[in-house]
């Protein structure tokens, strides 16, 4: 796997040194003629916003059960709020991924995000992982989650992202689910190796997920670079928050002037917020959560006046059909595993 993705990565390379360019009315890779282009406009990356409460995220889910939610002093609406008028500043329009309990306490919140021109997407009910789940829990909390979102904005979703990016080589089935329940598109597989997520050897860029069951997804990785190696992620979360600002920087450069591709950015309504309740957890729950709490807020303005950016679904707006372009072509073919039982 490592030096297939060794491979993709020179052959990206590659084919920028022969003409590949990123055209700045769609931000899509355009040939030219097989000929260099002096003139390179950067793409238009991707932002989105993981709507759910600060007691919600994995770290703190062994202490802090669903039944407590209802009385713990919610701080999702200033919080969502906070986002919203930073991107209003910046005019920037990302995607909101919902946690469907959130939607459905607080309908009004998904009505403002999608009045105000962003998009709408599920990041589950429950915020439970993926693989803790069976195929049967999994899709009643999906359309759970669905429904709860949809009465409160009245639209339709098209996006989904696990918590704690959970979709693994062991619950791959949760892809076959989501085609089937109408999504368009997951951004769920982190390629990378860590304790709570990841598939390393999964595709590092946008690509088409064809389905067991003969149905097929468009699939956006969050942001990873290719060193020693290995992938490295970057520039959401706590890779945002917690790297340094020149690390974050070179992400960009990388993906901007190496790979010719999309940067996806994501974090937290409750990164913003370092007066939130301390939650009394092992140290090193604790410091993936609070690091750098003050600091946030900064460096999201500072790539938000540096880049662009959009949503997921405006970036499918400029996709290619999933028959036929280079754009979501597999680097690396990912054998699903068979689907398992309810």
């Amino acid at each position: 796997m490592g030096s297939e993705s060794h491979l993709s990565d020179l052959g990206q390379s590659a084919s920028l040194m022969t003409g590949t360019v990123w055209d700045p009315m769609n931000s899509l890779l355009t040939k030219v003629n097989g000929t260099s282009s002096a003139a390179v406009a950067p793409p238009t990356h991707i932002i989105s916003v993981d709507v759910e409460d600060y007691f919600m995220v994995e770290a703190f889910a062994s202490t802090v059960s669903h039944g407590s939610w209802e009385s713990r002093p919610s701080r999702i609406l200033a919080n969502t709020l906070c986002v919203l008028d930073l991107f209003d500043e910046y005019n920037v329009k990302g995607t909101f991924f919902f946690v469907g309990w959130v939607a459905h306490k607080f309908p009004e919140l998904v009505r403002e995000v999608h009045a105000r021109g962003h998009e709408i997407a599920c990041h589950s009910y429950w915020h439970r992982t993926v693989y803790s789940l069976t195929p049967g829990q999994f899709r009643e909390d999906t359309r759970m989650a669905v429904q709860a979102i949809e009465d409160a904005a009245g639209i339709r979703v098209q996006g989904y992202r696990a918590p704690s990016w959970s979709i693994t080589k062991n619950s791959i089935w949760a892809l076959d689910i989501l085609a089937e329940e109408g999504f368009t598109y997951d951004s769920s597989i982190f390629p990378i190796h860590h304790d709570l997520y990841g598939i390393p050897g999964a595709q590092r860029f946008p690509y088409v997920h064809h389905c067991s069951n003969g149905r097929a997804l468009r699939e956006f990785p969050p942001t990873t670079v290719r060193m020693w190696g290995q992938n490295l992620p970057g520039a959401g979360g706590g890779y945002l928050r917690i790297c340094p600002l020149s690390y974050t920087e070179w992400i960009f450069r990388k993906f901007e002037d190496s790979y010719g591709q999309r940067v996806v950015v994501y974090f937290h309504p409750w990164e913003l917020d370092p007066a939130q309740p301390r939650m009394r957890e092992s140290l090193k729950s604790r410091l993936r959560h609070y690091t750098n709490l003050g600091k946030m807020r900064s460096r999201l303005e500072h790539i938000l006046g540096r880049y662009s950016f959009e949503s997921f679904s405006a970036a499918l707006t400029h996709a290619p059909s999933e028959h036929g372009e280079s754009e979501f072509a597999p680097v690396l073919t990912m054998s699903p595993e068979p689907t398992r039982t309810t």
